[in-house]
C-alpha cells in the first residue's frame, strides 16, 4: 500500500514539473513585448489591432500604431469604435506628412491624431442618428451623419464595417485631423 502512494506522489509531482515547464515554455514564447497584444490566439474573434493587422488596406495605420506605442492598448478588453483610414486615405495627406508623423519626436501629434479616431464604447451602425457627436480619446469631437442608410465621420465615408471581440471598426475613405487647439 505505501508503494502505491508513493507511485502516485511521485507521478502528480512529475505531471507538475512537465506542466510548469510547458507553460513556461508557452509564456516564454508569448513574451516579446509582452503586453496584451502579444497573446497568440488563432480562434477567438479577432480584436480592433488583429482587424487592422489582417487587412492589406490598413498597412500604414498598423504601422502608426506601433509608432505611437498604442497596439497594446487597442488589444485590451475595450470596448472600442475605431474609425480606420485605409491606406489610400493616408495617400490623401500632403506629401510627408506621414513619414513626418512616424518620426519619434513627433509622437505626441501622432497620438493626437490616433485618439480622434477611437472613441471608448461600441457604437452600431443601427445607433447611429444624423448629427450624433462622439467625445473621442483625445477629448475632440466628431460628427456622425447618417443619409440613405450610408454613414459618414467628419465628412469621411464609410466603406465598411467590422465586429472585433472588443468593439467594432468603420473603415474610413480619409484620415480625420482634430481641430487646431487656439
Amino acid at each position: 500500500m505505501k508503494h502505491l502512494i508513493f507511485i502516485g506522489v511521485l507521478l502528480a509531482l512529475f505531471s507538475c514539473s512537465q506542466q510548469q515547464s510547458t507553460a513556461t515554455e508557452n509564456s516564454s514564447a508569448n513574451e516579446p513585448g509582452g503586453g496584451q497584444s502579444s497573446v497568440q490566439d488563432n480562434t477567438s474573434e479577432p480584436d480592433v489591432v488583429h482587424v487592422a493587422v489582417g487587412s492589406p488596406d490598413h498597412t500604414t495605420l498598423v504601422t502608426a500604431l506601433k509608432a505611437a506605442e498604442y497596439v497594446d492598448a487597442l488589444s485590451n478588453a475595450g470596448p472600442f469604435t475605431v474609425f480606420a483610414p485605409t491606406n489610400a486615405a493616408f495617400t490623401k495627406l500632403p506629401t510627408g506628412t506621414v513619414e513626418g508623423l512616424l518620426r519619434p519626436d513627433s509622437k505626441d501629434a501622432l497620438r493626437n491624431i490616433l485618439e480622434y479616431h477611437v472613441f471608448v464604447g461600441v457604437i452600431k451602425e443601427d445607433y447611429i442618428q444624423d448629427g450624433m457627436t462622439l467625445n473621442q480619446v483625445n477629448l475632440d469631437n466628431v460628427t456622425l451623419n447618417k443619409k440613405d442608410g450610408k454613414i459618414t465621420v467628419n465628412g469621411a465615408n464609410v466603406l465598411g464595417v467590422v465586429k472585433a471581440s472588443n468593439g467594432i471598426v468603420y473603415v474610413i475613405d480619409a484620415v480625420l485631423l482634430p481641430p487646431d487647439k487656439k
